[in-house]
This record gives C-alpha cells, sequence and structure tokens, in this order.
C-alpha cells in the first residue's frame, strides 16, 4: 500500500451547508483515509511466517491498531472514541490506541477547521499508552506532505521536555512503518530514508527492528540472521527495537526469550533496553502480560516493575547536549543499568 499525500479537505461553504445540514465528517474521512483490513494481512503484505499461532496474533495486532484507527477518523467525540478503544481486551488495547493516535492526526490535518483533538487525548486518556501513541503519530508522518521533514524541525536535541523527549519515538513508528509495509527496500536492501540524517536514522532504525519481528514472523534465527546483514553502526538499535517488539507484543515462547537473548550476542544490552521500555509501557497502561513478565525475567532476571522503574530513574536529570537528543542518554543510562545485573 502506497501512502496517498493528499491536501486537506475543504470545508463546505455556507451556501453548502444549507443544503447538506447533517454533513458526517467522519464518513467523509473514512472514505478519504480508510485502509483495508487486507492491507494487514500476511498474504497481502507478503510476510513468510511458518507459524500459524504467531500469523493469528500478528494480524489480530493489525487489526486491532485500524480498528483504533477507523474509531478515531470516524468517531464523534473523544468520550465515544475512549469508551470504543477501552472495550478492547487489554492484551490488544495499546495497539488500538496507537491507531487513534494516528487516525487524529490525520484527522486534525486534513480538517483543520475542527476542533482538535489529538492534543487533548494525549493528555486525557491516551496519556496511559504515550509512548504508543507518539508511535502512531509517526505512522501518520509518513501519509502527511512534508511530514517528516517538518516534524524533525520541532525535534531540539538539546532540549528534554516530554514533548522533545518522546517526540522520537513518531520517527521510531515511522521506521516500523515503512519496515512493515516496504520491508524489501527498507529490510532486504537496508535503505536508509533519504529524508532523515542524524540521530532521526538512529530511531528510524529502532522502529525498523521492531518491524522485523512481524516482517520475519517471530522466528528468531531469521530475526538475528537479517540483522547481520546490515552494517555494525545499525545493529545495535535495531536490536532495541526487536526488544520493544518481543516484549511488548508478545509471541515467542520461554525457549524463544532465552534463544533470542543469545543470538543477540553483544548487542543483549541493547535488546534489554528495548524490553525495558516495552515493560514500562505496559504497567503504565496498568496491565502487565506474562509474556511481558517472562522476558524481564530471563534477560534481566529481575521483575517487570523493577525493569520499569530502571526507565523512571534513568529519566532523572538527563543532560543537555547540542548534538545528542536526551532520549539517546536514557537509551544509554538504561543499557548500562543492565551491564551492572
Amino acid at each position: 500500500m502506497r501512502p496517498q499525500l493528499i491536501e486537506p479537505l475543504s470545508p463546505p461553504s455556507d451556501t453548502k451547508l444549507s443544503f447538506l445540514p447533517s454533513i458526517s465528517w467522519g464518513k467523509v474521512k473514512r472514505r478519504f483515509l480508510g485502509i483495508s483490513p487486507k492491507e494487514v494481512t500476511a498474504i497481502r503484505r507478503g510476510f513468510q511466517i511458518t507459524d500459524s499461532h504467531k500469523q493469528a496474533r500478528i494480524e489480530q495486532i493489525g487489526t486491532t491498531f485500524l480498528t483504533g484507527y477507523h474509531g478515531a477518523i470516524a468517531a464523534e467525540s473523544l468520550e465515544k472514541l475512549v469508551i470504543e478503544l477501552d472495550s478492547i481486551d487489554a492484551e490488544y488495547r495499546g495497539f488500538a490506541y496507537e491507531g487513534a493516535a494516528m487516525g487524529l492526526t490525520l484527522s486534525d490535518f486534513f480538517t483543520p477547521w475542527q476542533e482538535k483533538r489529538l492534543q487533548p487525548f494525549l493528555i486525557g486518556a491516551g496519556d496511559r499508552y504515550l509512548y504508543l501513541a507518539y508511535v502512531g503519530m509517526g505512522w501518520a508522518l509518513s501519509r502527511l506532505p512534508g511530514g517528516i521533514s517538518r516534524y524533525l524541525q520541532t525535534l531540539n536535541p538539546a532540549h528534554n521536555s516530554q514533548s522533545s523527549l518522546l517526540g522520537w519515538l513518531a520517527i521510531d513508528g515511522y521506521g516500523f512503518h515503512q519496515g512493515y509495509f516496504y520491508w524489501r527496500e527498507q529490510v532486504e536492501k537496508q535503505s536508509i530514508p533519504k529524508n532523515l540524517s542524524g540521530y532521526a536514522v538512529r530511531a528510524f532504525d529502532q522502529g525498523l527492528g521492531r518491524s522485523l519481528c512481524f516482517v520475519l514472523g517471530l522466528d528468531v534465527k531469521r530475526i538475528a540472521a537479517t540483522i547481520q546483514l546490515f552494517s555494525e553502526a545499525r545493529r545495535s538499535y535495531l536490536w532495541s527495537g526487536v526488544g520493544l517488539a518481543s516484549a511488548y507484543a508478545g509471541g515467542l515462547s520461554p525457549s524463544e526469550m532465552i534463544e533470542l537473548g543469545e543470538l543477540s550476542q553483544t548487542y543483549l544490552p541493547d535488546l534489554a533496553q528495548g524490553i525495558a521500555f516495552a515493560a514500562k509501557a505496559r504497567l503504565r497502561a496498568g496491565y502487565l502480560p506474562e509474556h511481558t513478565e517472562q522476558i524481564c525475567q530471563l534477560v534481566w532476571q529481575q521483575s517487570s516493575v523493577v525493569v520499569a522503574a530502571i526507565t523512571d530513574e534513568a529519566l532523572v536529570n538527563l543532560p543537555f547536549d547540542e548534538n545528542t537528543p536526551a532520549y539517546e542518554f536514557w537509551r544509554s543510562r538504561i543499557k548500562n543499568e543492565f551491564k551492572k545485573v
């Protein structure tokens, strides 16, 4: 599916409104911005998944994402949207919130005359899933005219406010999107988008690493072998993404979790850092699945609660630097804590 870059919809004039007093902009946006459920099937994406259970999980995640996405662009109010999102099973609910953030980002852009809903969502119900919401915003950037280029201008490497700190997760989301929809270009050819440079490439690779778990059907051997094909400078960030996806999305058996740690070799701290982010994201939302606890115990040899607390402690007094984002200092501190285990 090739993202369509289209201009914002034009609001109707007063004259048009007199003839169409009950326009449903939710339906209009669904018509122009809707994504077919077929787009998140393994067959449509060309993913070669040999395990039917893993395929079902991967497709369920994609379907849930679209549920949140379509709910956001069609919802009459944030209140109704949140009710719909919270009706989804807690195991998958975060993916629905991620999709909703994408939908609200696009909705705010394409119907600028309507009341903005993304920011109220982020500081309201979406705060529980804030990390995933930023990732969802990254999906939207791939579909906006000049989206990535404009967005990068808002990220100040020497600033560590929450928006600037977590803003890199949107670039992570962009990386996942590109890997998921264009894996032959991004994974097989290891291409780097021309519109990215500097640290944005590193954040992109973290998202690309997450996409490997989906593209390669949670096959830990194939994931490790594929990362090995990338340049050494990119591998640590790819492993970080794999850690986050495997701990948050699940689908691996305990033996596969152990094998994943072994295959990561010198990049085990990067894998562990991604796992820590997943543990924090799950606990922030108030739901801890068994697979997240298991991988924390097996890789970190500590509980998810302890691992998540490490991510909080690593946020304290982050340094300022003109060239290195606070987000990278955050990641590095977590990796250093793992090395002490």
